[in-house]
């Protein structure tokens, strides 16, 4: 192989002009050797990469946002309290526990387990928290290991870990009726989620922006990497099949970090009832702005089994496998995005 490469020769400021019998031809050979090294460094750049993936994946993951527990009372959530549980290995968890804010004569009430987003902590979404609470319901959530204020560090068996930890914590309470718990996921959440309604029982499943599972999540956001390399299995496909409660679904229709035809992958998978509120034009990390009260209300109306509730507080509508009008937003700050 060879390249040719023609030269002129360089001329000083006012000089007259030389004739084109200065320039000169040059041929330059590249032998296989040459390419030989271009084509090392290339797979070289390509091993380190794939190294360098496996390495950080659970980092790229679980980037585990760090921030202290608030304390809810001196937010102005007078039925709020910090608890912590500590897991089997020790780890300690830093969480809220939201009482039910209606006082209900027996039967205990329904209780809605959360599970956030894999770029947030209980210190970034407390307003969403206090206003998604169901009317009359209690709500529990912590932070996963290596979270906010929790100890360890943030891997996915220690936040389904982390999540039958939470669940029993629930459970053991004594307003809380055990037969009445709802189980709510967004996004990475939609993984322990999924995880606690196949291991526990529970009244109804709340997936917001789910994914199918790590490989195909991998295969939509790094293309050139080999899927060998995956350690995480974060699998809601194989999961949603085993999952005989009620199930509502919402995503965005702009989701672009997780395709809205994964969410519908996993209403069609399962076995159960499903209702399905896309959210037009709502991308990752805008649902609740986007889909606003209609958004809340139809939370609590899956959680207290309130049509009216679900209906008629905002004056829109949100059909099975349709999307929601949108409404205003409950809440007045923005939500730390979600990473890929």
């Amino acid at each position: 192989m060879c390249v040719v490469l023609t030269a002129s020769k360089i001329r000083c400021p006012g000089a007259p002009v030389q004739q084109d019998a200065h320039r000169r031809t040059y041929i330059v050979y590249l032998g296989p050797m040459f390419l030989l090294r271009i084509l090392f460094g290339v797979t070289l750049a390509y091993v380190a990469l794939v190294l360098l993936a496996w390495l950080v994946q659970e980092r790229l993951a679980f980037p585990a946002p760090r921030a202290p527990l608030p304390d809810p009372k001196r937010l102005g959530i007078a039925h709020g309290e910090r608890i912590e549980l500590v897991m089997e290995d020790g780890t300690k968890l830093a969480g809220w526990y939201l009482a039910p804010t209606l006082h209900r004569p027996p039967p205990p009430s329904p209780a809605l387990l959360w599970f956030y987003g894999n770029g947030e902590n209980i210190a970034s979404i407390w307003q969403i928290l206090r206003d998604f609470q169901p009317p009359g319901a209690a709500l529990l959530v912590v932070d996963y290991p290596g979270y906010g204020g929790s100890e360890g560090r943030a891997t996915e068996a220690g936040m389904y870990a982390a999540a039958d930890a939470a669940y029993a914590a629930l459970v053991a309470r004594p307003e809380v009726d055990p037969k009445r718990i709802y189980v709510y996921g967004r996004s990475l959440g939609s993984a322990p989620a999924t995880y606690s309604v196949t291991r526990h029982p529970a009244a109804g499943l709340i997936l917001e922006s789910p994914f199918t599972n790590a490989a195909e999540m991998a295969r939509e956001a790094y293309r050139i990497l080999p899927r060998f390399i995956l350690r995480l299995s974060l699998d809601n496909l194989s999961r949603i099949k085993q999952v005989r409660c009620p199930v509502l679904l919402f995503h965005g229709t702009a989701d672009r970090l997780v395709p809205t035809a994964m969410g519908m992958k996993l209403a069609a998978a399962a076995p159960g009832p499903v209702e399905v509120v896309l959210i037009h034009g709502a991308g990752h990390n805008d649902t609740y702005d986007v889909g606003g009260r209609e958004y809340r209300d139809k939370v609590w109306g899956f959680v207290t089994g309130t049509p009216a509730v679900m209906e008629g507080r905002t004056g829109g509508r949100a059909d099975r496998r349709t999307g929601g009008e949108s409404g205003a937003s409950v809440r007045p700050t923005a939500r730390p995005p979600d990473r890929p």
